[in-house]
């Protein structure tokens, strides 16, 4: 394994994000999100801190991720702008299991230790891609008080939807679904967004609703191949009883080069978002729908482990009902802990019959006007 380089932003191999003053600050602005092939340019600002890129395919030439000599010292902006502090008193996730169909996720990742199972060999992440989102879901937050995840508490269970590279197929994505959904788990998030496959992963999706498991997946991939038009949908979000998520930026915006889609249900942080590699301690940088999906299955862990009588759709209810109102409407894990939801639509009054009293009697007020006569 060779190392990763140092290289500026602008490169076309392996780009590193300097200046993460972006990624911790919310009053920051964000970056554009480039693409050259399928991989996104890391968001840049103008600092003397560099974090290496996480990106979702190796290019032809890559080897597998190495560890980041970097470190995020200061809450990221993302766990600020989703409350992080607020929910995860109510709820950590805890009782939970998460399923992650990516690349794998490393069961050696410090920040997971002891709560990853894998099945086959996902339990290795040479991409580094499902390890970067499932320290999104679940990392514990370390004594840096750098990056966490929002349910960091619950397990992990690895479940590989790619090749080893991070590619991937309809097939491998719908099969992956399946596996996850035989094992029980809470939530599957799926990392991926595919133009094609709808037959196949709608299947897969009703087969994990059947078995009450939610699944939370990104509208659009986290970015195209230059001069390519997005695609009118992608799956599996596009399935029926997916909740299919889009990402924002610091500055509420999008990066200016990341797909153009509609159907969102909820949109999350996912622009200059900083998480953990698969080895070592340090961080690394991304952008993309599938790092904001990564929150909102975060938010699904916690809501399943305090309210674990819902159903997943009632889950799904909870969370888009309890977001902040905006379009799509956004992530809002506290609210989504603690709002009081109306049941079913209550009945239609039927209004009561009236009841008309009978007429005061004659006979007193006779007599009375006979000795006021007399009087």
């Amino acid at each position: 394994m060779r190392a990763m380089p140092r290289v500026r932003v602008r490169s076309r191999r392996r780009p590193w994000a300097s200046a993460v003053a972006a990624t911790l600050l919310m009053t920051l602005s964000p970056t554009a999100l480039g693409a050259i092939g399928a991989v996104p340019v890391a968001p840049a600002a103008a600092d003397s801190v560099g974090l290496p890129v996480m990106t979702s395919v190796l290019g032809e030439d890559d080897s597998c991720v190495s560890v980041s000599s970097e470190t995020a010292k200061a809450e990221p902006w993302t766990l600020g702008a989703l409350g992080a502090s607020r929910s995860r008193p109510l709820s950590q996730g805890a009782g939970t299991t998460v399923a992650v169909v990516d690349t794998g996720v490393a069961r050696e990742a410090p920040a997971l230790s002891g709560r990853v199972t894998a099945l086959g060999a996902a339990g290795e992440d040479c991409v580094g891609h499902g390890t970067f989102a499932a320290g999104l879901i679940a990392a514990k937050p370390g004594d840096d008080g750098g990056p966490a995840g929002l349910a960091p508490q619950a397990r992990i269970l690895a479940v590989r939807g790619t090749d080893e590279r991070g590619g991937t197929t309809a097939g491998q994505v719908a099969d992956a679904i399946r596996q996850a959904a035989d094992e029980g788990v809470s939530v599957i998030y799926v990392a991926v967004a595919l133009d094609n496959g709808k037959s196949q992963l709608t299947d897969a999706v009703e087969y994990a609703s059947d078995k009450d498991a939610l699944v939370v997946a990104p509208v659009a991939p986290d970015a195209l191949p230059r001069n390519t038009e997005p695609a009118p949908w992608y799956w599996p979000a596009a399935a029926p009883g997916v909740l299919a998520v889009m990402d924002y930026g610091p500055d509420d915006g999008r990066p200016t080069n990341a797909p153009r889609v509609s159907g969102a249900d909820l949109a999350a942080p996912g622009d200059a978002v900083v998480s953990i590699g698969p080895k070592g301690p340090g961080h690394f940088i991304g952008s993309g729908s599938s790092f904001a999906a990564a929150h909102v299955a975060g938010a699904a862990a916690q809501v399943r482990a305090r309210y674990p009588e819902l159903k997943a759709a009632e889950v799904s209810r909870r969370l888009t009902e309890a977001a902040y109102p905006a379009s799509p409407p956004r992530l809002d894990p506290y609210a989504a802990l603690t709002a009081v939801l109306t049941g079913a639509k209550g009945a239609t009054p039927r209004p009561e019959r009236a009841v008309v009293p009978p007429p005061p009697a004659t006979e007193p007020r006779t007599r009375a006007l006979v000795v006021a006569a007399v009087g």
